[in-house]
């Protein structure tokens, strides 16, 4: 009797999910600085490709980038801990690598906190760095971490050096950096682009950067790669009903979703109007994607734009005050069922914008302080108004 040939199985096919455990190496297509020449600011648009992917995403989603430290950064931590940067540590999860690759590519280098501290405390032994640790010394921590980074710390407490291992050991893992996406999937079909500012600034006696906006600012490069994946932000999407008004206040690369919510309007022939809020510094230099809003306008995918340039007049306006000049029409819209949405900083900005909104609504519908604050947080409560801040 002939023997049976056994069963040859199927070949395994090879897949790569792509995500937070796994990032995307993304192409990037193009980088422009998006300010004139004489702005203060150094603000990048930047397209990167998808093709590949098998990435989704809609308009309000965020994108996670996986930067590297800036040389200067880790060599400056280097010299701080009296170390070479030649020296072989263990990364977790990872295994061995020279300590100058561990500290540009897997640890958060830069970030002050009190953890980062107390860890420091104990590999430096520094009788000084306990007592501002202390339980009552909480106001002079605050004070000691305003401003400064892990170097000046390292300098300050461990002024002759620690072990690459104990430096290691102070560590977090370098996190990813959210931004909020300023393109349509519908209009830049496996693309995904970006409105970032670099961040320099000088504190204590040294120049500072923040670590993902200026690895993409001054690392990044046309046809280099970079790590990501999409973060959705299901709190921040367009009305179901694409005839909804909707009206969108971001300053500066605070417009970055609504770049993203007018194209793709125009690309769904949405019938609702459209509104946007824009300010920065100088209209001559700050105004981003101008050109792009101009032909919208145009077009009629946006239906109102209001600016404020702050610096282009002895007194300082901003979006609430443009958002107060224009209380009759807004308050109208709000009337009409329209979406209220807010991009940018936490701090300020949006804090000033929803204490326009509510003197708004005070004031159009002649009602009490509390009772417009109680309108205000029914349109939160109805999704009809969101926010994008940080």
């Amino acid at each position: 009797m002939a023997p049976v040939a056994a069963a040859v199985a199927p070949a395994p096919v090879l897949t790569s999910e792509y995500g937070k455990k796994n990032p995307f190496p993304a192409e990037t297509i193009d980088t422009l600085i998006l300010n004139g020449e004489g702005s203060s600011k150094e603000t990048l648009h930047l397209e990167f490709s998808l093709t590949g992917s098998g990435f989704s995403y809609e308009p309000g989603d965020a994108l996670a980038v996986l930067p590297v430290n800036a040389p200067d950064v880790v060599k400056a931590v280097i010299q701080a801990a009296k170390l070479s940067g030649g020296e072989e540590i263990e990364v977790k999860n990872v295994g061995k690598k020279l300590l100058a690759d561990a500290l540009r590519e897997d640890y958060d280098i830069t970030a002050l906190s009190r953890a980062v501290l107390t860890k420091l405390a104990e590999a430096s032994s520094s009788a000084d760095l306990q007592k501002l640790l202390a339980e009552d010394a909480k106001e002079k921590l605050k004070e000691y971490n305003y401003g400064r980074e892990i170097v000046d710390a390292i300098s300050d407490f461990a002024p002759n050096g620690i072990s690459a291992d104990a430096l290691v050991s102070i560590f977090r893992k370098l996190p990813p950096r959210l931004y909020s996406i300023a393109s349509s999937p519908l209009a830049h079909p496996d693309e995904v682009h970006l409105t970032v500012a670099a961040v320099r600034y000088e504190s204590h006696g040294r120049q500072r950067k923040g670590v993902c906006s200026t690895y993409l600012a001054d690392l990044v490069k046309a046809g280099d790669t970079v790590p990501m994946f999409i973060q959705p932000n299901k709190n921040f999407r367009l009305p179901a009903d694409d005839a909804t008004p909707i009206i969108m206040v971001g300053p500066g690369t605070g417009v970055a979703p609504f770049r993203a919510f007018v194209e793709h309007r125009a690309a769904t022939e949405a019938k609702g109007k459209s509104w946007l809020f824009f300010g920065d510094q100088h209209y001559t230099y700050d105004f981003l994607y101008q050109l792009e809003w101009q032909d919208q306008l145009k077009s009629g995918n946006l239906t109102r734009l209001d600016v404020a340039f702050s610096r282009d007049q002895p007194e300082k306006v901003y979006v609430q005050d443009r958002m107060i000049q224009q209380a009759k029409e807004l308050y109208q819209w709000l009337q009409e069922g329209a979406h209220f949405y807010v991009c940018g900083d936490a701090n300020r900005m949006a804090s000033d914008v929803h204490q326009a909104l509510i003197s708004i609504v005070e004031n159009q519908a002649g009602i009490s302080r509390e009772a417009a604050e109680s309108y205000v947080e029914d349109l939160k409560k109805s999704k009809r108004y969101q926010r994008d801040v940080y």
